[in-house]
């Protein structure tokens, strides 16, 4: 059996009825994976990669990667908060955190894959979409997974351009809004994995072999 062990935020993250309706994008991906393929999801609410790694998170994914197995890094939302415990440089630790990520990957002779963090859903008081609230963090991803040699979705210019297009009122259904638009609902989640999935065809294999097999006319 393959496996896919997910590292990330709450955007990832497995949730429970006491978060609900909260929904991570761990929990919706299998939706898109052949049935064979086990998803891990190590993400927890409010990490960045610095507090991740700090609170031995990663060492734990670490006892669990075997040969052949799939490493998914998906961090932004939180590296930028200003607190000392998360906030991280996307010019210096934020990338040489990702890069430990892929060592670890590379250690136990798994796959990693770095996977930028879906948009926020803001808009300004005319309803148009705000991009760039992840700033500097999705580009410095991509130079790191660049560095490592390890394949990139980019989830952040596929949910921006998403987002704007179908405009503020009917993204709501796929946010915990008006509560808050970060974290997703099981519509979002949902949907928000279907275009990781996407981003996985298009890497070709081995990673479009997880897959599912997409509906006719497709």
């Amino acid at each position: 059996m393959e496996r896919i062990l997910y590292a990330g935020d709450s955007t990832v993250a497995f949730n429970k009825i006491n978060t609900y309706p909260q929904t991570g994008m761990s929990q919706a991906l299998p939706l898109y994976l052949k049935d064979d393929i086990q998803v891990l999801s190590f993400a927890k609410n409010g990490r960045s990669t610095k507090s991740f790694i700090a609170e031995g998170r990663l060492a734990a994914i670490e006892r669990e990667l075997k040969e052949g197995d799939y490493l998914f890094v998906q961090f932004g939302h939180n590296d930028a908060k200003p607190d000392e415990a998360r906030h991280t440089d996307p010019a210096t630790d934020f990338k040489e955190n990702l890069l430990t990520f892929a060592k670890a990957a590379q250690d136990h002779g798994a796959k990693a894959v770095f996977i930028t963090p879906i948009a926020r859903r803001l808009f300004d008081e005319k309803g148009r979409f705000k991009k760039g609230s992840h700033g500097a963090y999705p580009t410095a991803m991509k130079e790191a997974a660049a560095k490592a040699g390890v394949p990139v979705v980019d989830l952040t210019a596929v949910t921006e351009q998403y987002l704007a297009g179908v405009g503020e009122l009917w993204s709501r259904p796929l946010f915990v809004w008006p509560k808050d638009n970060t974290h997703l609902k099981y519509e979002g989640a949902v949907m928000m994995a279907g275009f990781l999935a996407r981003g996985l065809r298009a890497l070709g294999e081995p990673y479009s072999s997880l897959l599912a097999e997409e509906k006719e006319g497709e």
